[in-house]
C-alpha cells in the first residue's frame, strides 16, 4: 500500500525491524524507546494480540509513513486501547475525580480568516459551555491536591453541534504515540498486586521512555500541585487543524490563559491541604463561584501553515514538544467565564462525556499520532461507561437537532417517527445524506504503511531549556520533589537510568540529582554517553 502526505517535509521511509525491543536492566545498556532492539531469541515469549497472534511492534502505531496519520487497519492498536478503555466499571479509567462548572464563552477576536467554525464566526457571539477540571490518575475518592496532571476539558454547545476541547494544565505530554497510553496509565495506577501506587513502577516506565523527560520537568515542579482550579492555565497539547470558508488549512495549538494568574503549592503544602480536606480545590472553586467571583480564561491559539513545519528542529506534531513562542506567538480568540455550579453533581459532572473527536465544521484533527488514538479511545470509553446513547443525556445532548439513523440500545430516549432508518431513501429524499459543505478537507497521501517513529528532533533539548529557564526556587523544588520520589524506588538501576535522562537534558541539574541520590556521576555519564543503539 502506497500512502504519502503532501504539504509537509518529506522523509524517505526507512525499513523498521519487526523484532521486539529488548528491555535491558543493566546500567550500561540503558534502552532508548525509539530504536527497536535486537532479536530476543526463539525461546523468549513474544507479545501477542488477545487471539494469540504475535505482534511486530508494541512501541509504534501503524501510520501512513513517518509523518502520516494512524491507520484503522492497525488491529492491535484498536484492540489494546479498546480493552484498556473497559478496565474500570463504572468509574472513569482516567480523570475519575473531577469538578464541573457551567459557563459562557464569548468570541472576542475576528478569526474568520482562520476557521469557519460558527461559534467563532462573529465578535461578541456567545456560546454556553461546561468545563470539568480533574486529576488524571488516581481514583474518584482521592485527594484533588495530589501531584498529578490536571484535566481541563471544555464542552461548547454550539449551533453546529458540540465541540469538545479536551486538554490538561501542562503544555506537553509523556508520550507521542497512543499505543503507549495504556502502558503509561498502568504504570501510574496502583500495583495490581498491592493496590498501592508505587514510584518504582512509574519510574521503571519513564526511565525506559526518554521522551517523557520534558513532561517530568513540569509534573515534578510545583506545576504538579496547583493551588486552585481557577488559577491554572490549560493547554490542548495536541495539534488540530482549522479550516476557513475557502478550504484553507492551518495547524493550531490551544491555550487557556487564566485571568486570575497561576498559583501552585509546594509538595509539603499539597500534602497538608489534602490531608485536611481531600476536596480542597473543588471546594475552593465552588465557594468562589457561589460568592460571585467568576473565574475567566482567555482562549489563545498558535497558528502555522504546513509549509512552516520546517521552522522547527523537531516534529511539530510530537506532543512531547511545545511550539516555542519565539517562533509562533499566541493570538487571542475569546474569553470563557464560569458562573454557575451544577445543581446535581452526578447528573452533570459525573455524566459529562468529553470526546476529542467531537468537532464542528471548521475544526479537524491533525495527523498527530496521539490525537488519532484519542479520537477513538474517548468515545469508546464513554460508550462503555455510560452506554451507547450517552450523547442523549441532558448534559451531553447537543443544542441543535440530531438527525441520523442510530437507533435503540441501552437508555435510548430519542423519539423517532416513521420507518425510514436508512439512507438513501426515495421515500424521504429531503433528508440530506451528503453535503460537500461539511466534508473533511482533502489530504493527498503517499508512502509505505509502516510502524514509524518520529525521526526529527531529540527528547532532551526542550527539557533542558525548561530546567535552565526555571528560577532557582522552582529548580530546587524540582530537585527535592524528584529526590523524594527516587527514595521510594528500591531498584537503584531505575533511578540511575532516570537521572541519566535529566543529565542529558542539563548536565548541571543531572549532576545535582546524582549527588542528592547517592549515585556516582561516572555511572550517569557512562549511560548518558553511550550510543542510542546500545542504550
Amino acid at each position: 500500500m502506497q500512502i504519502n502526505q503532501i504539504g509537509r517535509t518529506s522523509h524517505s521511509p526507512t525499513a523498521l525491524s519487526l523484532a521486539l525491543v529488548v528491555l535491558c536492566t543493566t546500567m550500561s545498556q540503558a534502552q532508548e524507546a525509539r530504536k527497536p532492539g535486537p532479536d530476543r531469541g526463539a525461546n523468549t515469549p513474544n507479545i501477542t494480540t488477545d487471539t494469540g497472534k504475535p505482534i511486530g511492534d508494541d512501541r509504534r502505531s501503524l501510520t501512513a509513513g513517518p509523518e502520516g496519520p494512524t491507520l484503522l487497519e492497525d488491529f492491535y492498536l484498536i484492540e489494546k486501547i479498546a480493552h484498556f478503555d473497559r478496565e474500570r466499571i463504572p468509574e472513569r479509567v482516567v480523570h475519575a475525580r473531577g469538578a464541573g462548572v457551567h459557563g459562557e464563552f464569548i468570541c472576542t477576536n475576528d478569526v474568520t480568516e482562520l476557521t469557519k467554525a460558527g461559534f467563532l464566526s462573529q465578535v461578541g457571539k456567545k456560546t454556553p459551555v461546561f468545563t470539568r477540571f480533574s486529576t488524571v490518575v488516581l481514583s474518584k475518592g482521592s485527594a484533588d491536591t495530589a501531584r498529578d496532571v490536571r484535566g481541563f476539558a471544555v464542552k461548547f454547545y454550539t449551533e453546529e453541534g458540540n465541540y469538545d476541547l479536551v486538554g490538561i494544565d501542562i503544555p506537553v505530554f509523556f508520550i507521542r504515540d497512543a499505543i503507549k497510553f495504556p502502558d503509561l496509565v498502568h504504570s501510574l495506577k496502583p500495583s495490581p498486586v498491592t493496590n498501592v501506587q508505587e514510584a518504582e513502577r512509574y519510574f521503571d516506565f519513564f526511565s525506559a521512555t526518554p521522551e517523557a523527560t520534558h513532561m517530568l520537568t513540569f509534573l515534578f515542579s510545583d506545576m504538579g500541585t496547583p493551588a486552585s482550579f481557577r488559577e491554572m492555565d490549560g493547554f490542548g497539547v495536541n495539534t488540530f487543524k482549522w479550516v476557513n470558508a475557502k478550504g484553507e488549512v492551518r495547524y493550531i495549538k490551544y491555550r487557556w490563559k487564566s485571568a486570575q494568574g497561576v498559583r501552585t503549592m509546594t509538595d509539603e503544602q499539597a500534602k497538608i491541604a489534602g490531608g485536611l480536606e481531600p476536596a480542597t480545590l473543588t471546594k475552593e472553586l465552588f465557594e468562589s463561584i457561589s460568592a460571585g467571583k467568576f473565574p475567566s480564561w482567555e482562549l489563545q491559539v498558535q497558528v502555522i501553515l504546513a509549509e512552516e513545519f520546517k521552522k522547527f528542529d523537531f516534529d511539530p506534531l510530537d506532543d512531547t514538544k511545545l511550539w516555542p513562542e519565539t517562533i509562533v506567538a499566541f493570538r487571542p480568540v475569546g474569553r470563557m467565564t464560569l458562573n454557575r455550579v451544577p445543581s446535581n453533581f452526578f447528573e452533570m459532572t459525573e455524566q459529562i462525556a468529553f470526546n476529542t473527536g467531537a468537532y464542528v465544521p471548521g475544526i479537524e484533527p491533525s495527523e498527530d499520532k496521539l490525537l488519532q488514538g484519542r479520537n477513538f479511545s474517548y468515545s469508546d470509553t464513554q460508550r462503555h461507561r455510560l452506554g451507547p446513547n450517552y450523547q442523549q443525556l441532558p448534559i451531553n445532548r447537543p443544542r441543535n437537532p440530531v438527525v441520523n439513523d442510530n437507533q435503540d440500545g441501552q437508555a435510548d430516549h430519542m423519539i423517532r417517527q416513521g420507518d425510514i432508518n436508512y439512507e438513501p431513501s426515495t421515500k424521504e429524499p429531503a433528508r440530506v445524506g451528503t453535503n460537500p459543505r461539511y466534508r473533511m478537507t482533502r489530504t493527498p497521501l503517499t508512502g509505505m504503511a509502516e510502524y514509524s517513529a518520529v525521526t526529527k528532533g531529540d527528547d532532551y533539548k526542550q527539557a533542558g531549556d525548561r530546567i535552565r529557564a526555571m528560577d532557582p526556587r522552582d529548580r530546587d523544588h524540582l530537585l527535592s520533589n524528584l529526590t523524594g520520589e527516587f527514595k521510594k524506588v528500591k531498584r537503584r538501576e531505575i533511578v540511575t537510568k532516570q537521572i541519566s535522562h535529566f543529565y542529558r537534558a542539563d548536565a548541571n541539574f543531572g549532576a545535582q540529582l546524582a549527588a542528592a541520590n547517592g549515585v556516582a556521576l561516572d555511572q550517569i555519564k557512562l549511560i548518558a554517553g553511550t550510543k542510542p543503539e546500545s542504550r
